[in-house]
């Protein structure tokens, strides 16, 4: 609530017109109200004590502008002070102010927080629809900080649903919006420049960010504002972090955190004290990352900033982890993660727990890093298949919409012929002579319209087809996806009582699950198109090194799936060792980058060591390859690790298998084969 309240209150941050000649008094008023809106910028909470006095002076007989962007910037006022319900109330007037004064361009604008409650449920769409119909009635609008304020919605709500270009062009309309306002155009303008640059950064462009932050920065000797200095200074400070300059990025962020502090923004001193805090996370400078963010945690706690307080105790968990007091970090980790939990942002969620799994792994405590591991593994599947879905129904509605067009078009064709065979009809009856030429025209009329009808057919068909490629395939790699994979498990378990054992009993299916490694040090380094670009070849490497019969799948994220159907067991092995050459054995090029790439693999037969698959299916056969890969990972990655054989009984193996790998594999009861991958050979050889 408080972050779509504040979108709601700040719609007036920018409302307020020149004061009018009418009186000495309206003047007065204006020049007073002037003045405290660049004190605010210096001075945060001095302007919110002269602000509250002023307020109070006014009544009903004072002027309606003035009284209006009075309470817009009270409102805001409280906002940044963190007094929400003072914020709602003061709102809450200046709409009542406005209805009485009749004025449907400010009561227009009000409503966009509508569109932020509906982007906020996830209906973006709908959020921008509501935002068109504000800005319809604000069309014929002659108050320039209106349209501006559209402009800046607007970008907000396309940035929102990852449509960069549109945000980019709401952006500088904006931009240019502020050479027309009757007065603090510079300031504006500065604060424009700074969402650009942030825009900049959030499409991965931090290159550019930087330079419109240095554009802004050099008009700040035009005004006096710490505040929007220190804004500047946090985005930029942001964007020198990404492109891993980190000296300079902490001297960036340490001007952001003295010019909040001089305009008393405690908010954005904590967010500031937080940012710091990651920094010295990145650069594994763990002592300075928990003393400063145990700064964070005292400012956050002062100003009852909720989402600060759980930043700043995450920053304190994993600077204590990194220096190896893992009970203690748990101590504020555990809060922070339950806090994402109760948010219910699988994503946010995934993130906390995978870096609390690396945190584990540092520590070299694998059994905690596992179990946080495989649960960061099962978000990230089902934020997957959630976006899948999405897109499924996107491009079914989009097909149905289609189709119904189609429909409505074929519809109109058999009218129109309908009405030709009428007319030719009383055509004849009038002049027999021309019948035969009007039946030549309507008979090519008819083939044309046949053809037509055939084409649009022939799109349909291709269109369908497309629709079930998409269905069953990934689209980035054009392998299998997951849900081609389970299609194929489910037919295979309706037919493996006749299929199998009518055939080649003794010639098993194999499963293979691969991982890239070091794929997130590829994407921090070379930038995710290179990312994408290793995950293409990967998959081409992958499919060039199976049987044309082997299935390959993308399994998610940067692990791949091989399903190898009737294997013999003399074949098994070299099949490994030919996929891990065949992608290890060469670096994939990525523009004028070489990046080396490797993989980590499990493998098991299926069915497994003579077990009915009653008892091991093929689900708890996934589970084995997936253990033996992260024991691959765990033992120096660049390998494959396959389960051949149980050793001891099923009854007595299966349940220590299933619960705790290692121990298995150490009171051999199973047997396993380790094949190295190519730069693994060498070593090994040397």
């Amino acid at each position: 609530m408080i972050k779509k309240f504040f979108l709601c209150v700040s719609i007036f941050a920018l409302l307020s017109e020149p004061a009018s000649a009418e009186s000495a008094d309206q003047t007065l008023h204006a020049d007073r109200l002037d003045a405290i809106q660049l004190l605010a910028e210096r001075d945060n909470q001095a302007a919110f004590k002269q602000l509250k006095e002023f307020s109070q002076k006014l009544d009903a007989k004072s002027d309606y502008q003035i009284r209006i962007d009075t309470l817009s910037d009270l409102a805001r006022a409280y906002e940044d002070a963190g007094e929400t319900t003072l914020a709602k109330a003061v709102t809450a007037q200046l709409k009542q102010l406005a209805q009485e004064n009749k004025d449907a361009e400010t009561l227009a604008l009000l409503r966009v927080a509508e569109a932020y409650d509906l982007r906020d449920s996830g209906k973006i769409a709908q959020a921008i629809l509501k935002l068109d119909e504000i800005a319809l009635a604000l069309k014929a609008t002659k108050r320039v900080e209106y349209a501006l304020r559209i402009e800046i919605n607007y970008a907000s709500l396309y940035q929102s649903a990852s449509k960069f270009d549109q945000a980019l062009a709401h952006t500088l309309t904006a931009l240019k919006l502020t050479d027309q306002l009757p007065r603090h155009r510079t300031l504006s303008k500065m604060r424009r420049l700074d969402s650009l640059a942030s825009l900049y950064f959030v499409m991965q462009n931090p290159e550019k960010a930087l330079v419109v932050v240095s554009e802004a920065l050099a008009l700040s000797s035009q005004v006096n504002s710490p505040r929007i200095i220190a804004n500047l200074r946090q985005t930029q400070a942001m964007a020198l972090a990404e492109l891993k300059r980190y000296p300079e990025a902490l001297v960036a962020y340490e001007r952001s955190l003295q010019a909040s502090q001089e305009a008393n923004l405690p908010r954005l001193e904590a967010l500031t004290l937080s940012n710091i805090a990651d920094l010295y996370l990145r650069t594994e400078n763990f002592v300075k990352a928990e003393a400063v963010a145990r700064q964070a945690l005292k400012k956050a706690q002062a100003i009852n900033d909720e989402t600060a307080l759980f930043n700043a105790k995450a920053n304190i968990g994993f600077a204590l982890g990194g220096q190896y007091k893992m009970n203690q970090a748990m101590e504020f980790l555990a809060p922070a993660l339950a806090h994402s939990r109760e948010q219910g942002d699988k994503a946010d969620i995934a993130a906390t727990v995978g870096e609390i799994g690396r945190m584990y792994e540092r520590a070299r405590m694998f059994k905690e890093a596992l179990e946080y591991t495989r649960e960061e593994q099962k978000l990230n599947n089902e934020v997957f298949r959630a976006d899948r879905a999405k897109t499924v129904a996107s491009l079914q509605e989009q097909f149905d919409a289609d189709q119904r067009q189609k429909q409505i078009e074929l519809l109109a064709r058999e009218n129109q012929i309908k009405d030709a065979d009428l007319r030719n009809g009383r055509l004849q009856q009038i002049i027999m002579l021309l019948g035969s030429t009007v039946a030549v025209f309507v008979g090519i009329f008819v083939y044309m319209l046949y053809r037509k009808v055939k084409q649009t057919n022939a799109q349909l068909a291709e269109v369908n087809q497309q629709l079930e490629f998409h269905s069953v395939r990934d689209p980035l790699t054009g392998l299998h996806n997951r849900r081609s994979f389970l299609e194929l498990m489910k037919t295979r378990v309706e037919n493996v009582d006749n299929d199998r054992r009518e055939s080649d009993g003794g010639n098993p299916d194999c499963l293979m699950i691969l991982d890239i490694d070091h794929f997130k040090h590829i994407n921090d380094t070379w930038g995710h198109a290179a990312g994408d670009a290793v995950l293409i070849e990967v998959a081409k490497r992958l499919r060039s090194a199976v049987r044309d019969s082997d299935q390959t799948m993308r399994w998610g994220g940067e692990e791949f799936l091989v399903f190898s159907p009737r294997t013999r067991p003399q074949q098994l092995t070299p099949m490994v060792e030919r996929v891990l050459r065949s992608i290890g054995s060469t670096p994939v090029i990525v523009g004028n980058h070489t990046i080396p790439v490797t993989v980590s693999a499990g493998y098991i037969a299926l069915p497994f060591s003579g077990i009915s698959e009653q008892q091991c299916n093929w689900e708890k056969a996934m589970q084995f390859a997936d253990m033996a890969l992260y024991l691959g990972k765990v033992n120096g990655r660049n390998r494959a690790y396959g389960l051949i054989s149980l050793l001891q009984p099923a009854e007595q193996a299966l349940p220590v298998l299933e619960h705790d790998f290692s121990s298995a594999i150490k009171e051999n009861m199973v047997e396993v084969n380790v094949i190295l991958g190519p730069k693994a050979e060498a070593t090994a050889a040397q």
